[in-house]
């Protein structure tokens, strides 16, 4: 069987003047990324508050680069690599989390970014990734009903961070959060009123073309995000 990927997701902050370079550096870094040996899959993420998933909710001074390696040692040669040192150059923060997959179903782009990982239990923090490509014709239900899970997910006993993710202003979006356990993550996915009647919405009235939900174990992280260490 194969060994599970390690998942490296890296968070930069840029000052007002470094938003036109990252802007840049999404549209350079794809083919540069697609050369890096033991790499697998690989996205660049624009960030926001998650809170609408409309275009009000983007965040121009973070960004990310969520990737999918063999392993540590292709890991490590990517943080070295030169797309990771030319945001290093111009970004004012960093954070970065190695991960692993505990659990992880739907695609992202028409694969599977994590494999098909064993369910298995992890006793540290845990940090969730969704996914979601829109059907057109439904997304104004979707923003609608994103506001009273936002709120109810910052509230949430047990979330270290949250923040939406997506690789367009519009129709490609997710989340990626944070919690001190796993049962704290299922209290909020199967518990809270909000999420679960979303959940069920989503079932029933098809307002995704593609998604993927994943779980990983946060093996570690290094730096700060908005001047903190979210997992201190």
């Amino acid at each position: 069987m194969p060994a599970p990927p390690l998942v490296t997701l890296h968070l930069w902050g840029v000052s007002g003047r470094g938003i036109g370079r990252a802007i840049a550096h999404m549209a350079t870094d794809r083919p540069r990324l697609r050369r890096i040996p033991g790499l697998r899959f690989a996205k660049l993420l624009g960030t926001g508050s998650g809170r609408t998933f409309t275009v009000r909710d983007a965040d121009p001074r973070r960004w990310g680069l969520l990737a999918v390696w063999d392993d540590d040692v292709a890991a490590d040669a990517g943080d070295r690599g030169r797309p990771v040192a030319g945001w290093r150059a111009f970004a004012d923060e960093e954070w970065s989390a190695r991960l692993r997959p505990l659990t992880s179903r739907g695609l992202w782009s028409r694969r599977e970014p994590f494999g098909r990982p064993r369910p298995a239990r992890w006793a540290g923090p845990v940090a969730a990734v969704t996914r979601a490509r829109l059907v057109p014709r439904r997304a104004a239900r979707f923003w609608a009903a994103v506001p009273p899970v936002s709120a109810d997910l910052h509230r949430s006993p047990g979330l270290r961070m949250a923040l939406g993710i997506g690789e367009a202003p519009l129709g490609l979006q997710g989340t990626f959060s944070v919690w001190e356990s796993a049962a704290a993550l299922n209290s909020f996915a199967y518990d809270r009123a909000p999420h679960a009647a979303v959940v069920e919405r989503t079932a029933r009235e098809g307002w995704y073309a593609e998604e993927l939900f994943a779980r990983l174990a946060v093996l570690s992280t290094v730096g700060t995000l908005g001047g903190a260490d979210p997992l201190a």
